[in-house]
């Protein structure tokens, strides 16, 4: 053999020997995989869950197969709010949720969920897609060894089913409400006992007198889940969640193993499902909202007062999430940045069209 073969013989077999004692184990291009995905709320809960097992089966089509995943709804494989655990510790390879129901990991989550008087659902996008969320939002995930997609929007959600008017600020007190976020650590703090409950839990609360009321999402989950039964006074609109961010994170480890042509996939799904959900809620909405009123709720809003109260409340929370580490507080600089440019450009041309056609309409 000739030197010159022998080194270039050499060379690649010392290349195919390094590469295959170093590399990744990365997944066959043929290979079929098969991943678990846990979810907060019930398979089939209508947005929510049935959505999360659209992502699944779109994911499986679009991949051919390759890409298989099985949908457990909240309590068949863990407890609805140990989603983020499961994908962390690899019980699941993946979960579909909102990011505040992580809050006891870190209260960073929240600004990617909702925060109240924050971002629409579609602001929501529009900072996580074009104004650096995204970027911070895996920032704050990879602690927890997870990568996580903007998978849909519920929109603006309602104030709850109060069995009380709350007129004034000491309505608020003593009341035993379920309440998410940090609209209900702003009720906590005007005095009201605050729990957190998953979906299916809700109703038989109410109808045991275990909690006095209740916020879940809007006219479409509230009417399927019974509130019209247990509630006689539906507040409007909901100022603790005016576009809430549904997501999926998949455990940090198992993407990396996927070819790129999946990792796509699964990014594009992710994003399908965004305009699905939202849509999926905002025509619902609307056709349940003649249901819930056709039931007798009566509709309230929250007075001036109250509402200055809970932005008090509402405004320390958040400043005390920002303050808690370094990464929190570019978080919050940059979501606030955007909030405070939407607000006006929404007052001017959202606000006045809503209500333009709201009177060009009226008599219709």
């Amino acid at each position: 053999m000739k030197r010159r073969q022998f080194l270039t013989g050499a060379s690649m077999a010392a290349g195919a020997f390094a590469a295959s004692s170093v590399a990744p184990s990365i997944a066959k291009a043929d290979e079929q995989i098969h991943w678990r995905m846990v979810m907060p709320w019930p398979k089939g809960t209508p947005g929510l869950g049935a959505n999360g097992e659209k992502f699944a089966e779109r994911v499986t089509k679009m991949s051919g197969g390759r890409l298989k995943i099985t949908v457990y709804g909240a309590g068949e494989l863990v407890p609805a709010f140990e989603c983020m655990d499961a994908v962390e510790q690899g019980v699941a390879e993946l979960a579909h949720g909102t990011p505040y129901y992580w809050a006891g990991k870190d209260a960073g989550v929240n600004f990617f969920s909702t925060i109240p008087f924050g971002l629409m659902g579609w602001e929501l996008s529009g900072w996580l897609r074009f104004g650096g969320g995204q970027e911070l939002w895996d920032e704050l995930y990879a602690q927890f060894n997870v990568k996580p997609f903007a998978a849909g929007n519920t929109g603006l959600q309602a104030g709850g089913w109060f069995n009380k008017e709350i007129n004034t600020v000491d309505d608020i007190k003593g009341i035993k409400m379920r309440y998410a976020g940090i609209g209900g650590e702003a009720m906590r703090r005007l005095g009201a006992n605050v729990t957190m409950l998953p979906a299916a839990e809700i109703l038989p609360a109410m109808q045991s007198g275990a909690i006095d009321a209740a916020e879940w999402v809007g006219p479409w989950n509230d009417y399927a889940f019974g509130l019209t039964q247990v509630g006689k006074y539906y507040y409007t609109p909901a100022f603790a969640e005016p576009g809430t961010g549904i997501e999926v994170f998949v455990n940090k480890d198992k993407f990396a193993e996927l070819p790129e042509d999946l990792q796509e996939i699964f990014a594009v799904a992710a994003q399908a499902n965004l305009e699905q959900t939202l849509a999926d809620f905002t025509f619902h909405n609307i056709q349940s909202y003649q249901a819930v009123l056709a039931k007798g709720a009566e509709i309230r809003h929250f007075s001036d007062d109250v509402i200055a109260a809970l932005a008090t409340e509402v405004k320390a929370a958040v400043k005390e999430i920002a303050d808690q580490n370094e990464l929190n507080g570019r978080i919050h600089a940059s979501y606030m940045d955007f909030v405070k440019k939407a607000a006006p450009y929404g007052k001017e041309f959202e606000a006045t069209g809503l209500l333009q056609r709201a009177n060009v309409w009226a008599d219709a």
